[in-house]
């Protein structure tokens, strides 16, 4: 993540102006490789162009200790936000416990086993081909589902019974960890991929798009920042055992 003040709040609301406390749930955020914001509430700083190179160091926004550029998160979840930590400030909360911080997992999880169709995609009635689903402690486990737009992140409305039945077809789609997890789906002509990813980068998805999208379909750039993501979650995923839910329960 880049940004001297790193990801910030979580749901920009619709219309209207921000209200001036974070909504509870941590969702999908707007988040890039240049920017990191959150799915919906308060977009984080766009850096412009060339500012990469003169900036200060970033800073664990724990401690103050300097990070490099590759570097954990960790989730405030009282705050609504990610903040960018050094090693020692990311394994302080690496356990959940209930409390406030929790540390952004990088465990990447897909089922080739039990490949999804288009038509099972298509029962949620989500207009886009691709949307991620997170859930939050501080809302009782509510799943809210969001998907990549010109504005970053777009919360959309969910069948919540056809997503359980989705899950119960195909288990890793309730294998994430509730506020740092997050299950991922992209559809296809071929079909439907589905993953279990880090939230974090879930928002740097969101970012790209609200930064590279051009015209009613995105633009060929935006089109090919979802391919280069999707590739990297492929080359990334291990494949889902049963015993994950176990070792993350």
């Amino acid at each position: 993540m880049t940004g001297s003040t790193g990801l910030r709040r979580f749901v920009r609301p619709q219309a209207g102006p921000a209200p001036p406390a974070p909504p509870a749930p941590p969702a999908a955020a707007d988040v890039s490789a240049e920017t990191r914001s959150a799915p919906g509430d308060v977009s984080a700083e766009t850096p412009a162009s060339g500012e990469q190179a003169g900036r200060a160091p970033e800073k664990c926004e724990m401690c103050a200790a300097e990070v490099p550029a590759e570097h954990g998160h960790v989730a405030d979840l009282d705050g609504a936000s990610l903040l960018c930590a050094c090693r020692a400030c990311y394994l302080l909360f690496t356990r959940p416990g209930g409390g406030r911080y929790h540390s952004i997992p990088d465990r990447y999880l897909s089922d080739p086993a039990r490949p999804m169709s288009p038509a099972e995609w298509d029962e949620l009635q989500i207009p886009v081909g691709l949307a991620f689903f997170l859930r939050s402690s501080r809302a009782g486990g509510e799943l809210t589902g969001f998907y990549p737009s010109p504005a970053g992140a777009t919360e959309c409305q969910l069948d919540l019974q056809r997503w359980q039945e989705l899950v119960r077809r195909y288990p890793l789609l309730g294998a994430a960890e509730p506020d740092v997890e997050a299950a991922l789906i992209s559809r296809s002509a071929a079909g439907a991929e589905y993953f279990l990813v880090p939230v974090d980068a879930c928002y740097e998805l969101a970012g790209r798009m609200r930064l590279l999208w051009r015209g009613f379909d995105g633009g060929a750039e935006a089109r090919q920042s979802v391919e280069d993501f999707l590739a990297m979650v492929r080359s990334r995923a291990r494949q889902y055992s049963p015993r994950e839910d176990v070792a993350h329960g």
